[in-house]
């Protein structure tokens, strides 16, 4: 009978000692998991430091705990998201609109087809489009002020014609 006894108690130890060494493992891979999952979420130390106690202390209460509190997206995910809210903001502000009736226009347009507002003007030497608040032209380097016109000899303006 003590032999039986003994054996029980050897088989016990035995059992008791892998389960020990599951738990350890068990424990070990959670908080590694922990660590590394708020690595990818925080560039904070402290956090990093916290995460990886509260697991540790708590095992799988801890992990849950983690899972309540952790950031809910990657700092990849977080990039990307930038990365697209500003292609998304590039694309709105390079469309352009009619100053008149805010309808879309092409770049090339020189009037709104809707509201026939003057969007732009050709310049008076190489006939690019150009702002209409601009002097010169930037392609050619024509000035875009028109000359006056001269008043043919002998026929001289009279302050009635200016009226």
């Amino acid at each position: 009978m003590t032999d039986l006894i003994n054996n029980l108690i050897a088989i016990a130890q035995i059992l008791l000692a892998v389960l020990s060494g599951f738990f350890v493992a068990f424990t070990l891979s959670l908080v590694i998991w922990t660590y590394r999952d708020i690595r990818s979420r925080s560039r904070d130390v402290f956090a990093h430091i916290l995460a990886a106690l509260i697991v540790l202390l708590f095992n799988v209460p801890g992990l849950v705990i983690y899972l309540i509190l952790r950031p809910k997206e990657t700092l990849a995910e977080a990039y990307e998201r930038a990365l697209e809210e500003e292609a998304l903001l590039q694309d709105i502000e390079e469309k352009q609109a009619c100053p008149g009736c805010k309808q879309p226009v092409q770049p090339d347009y020189m009037v709104c087809p809707n509201c026939h507002t003057k969007l732009r003007k050709p310049c008076v030497h190489c006939g690019r489009l150009l702002h209409l608040k601009w002097n010169i032209c930037p392609y050619c380097g024509t000035s875009q002020v028109a000359p006056p016109v001269p008043v043919p000899v002998g026929e001289e303006a009279s302050p009635d014609d200016t009226q």
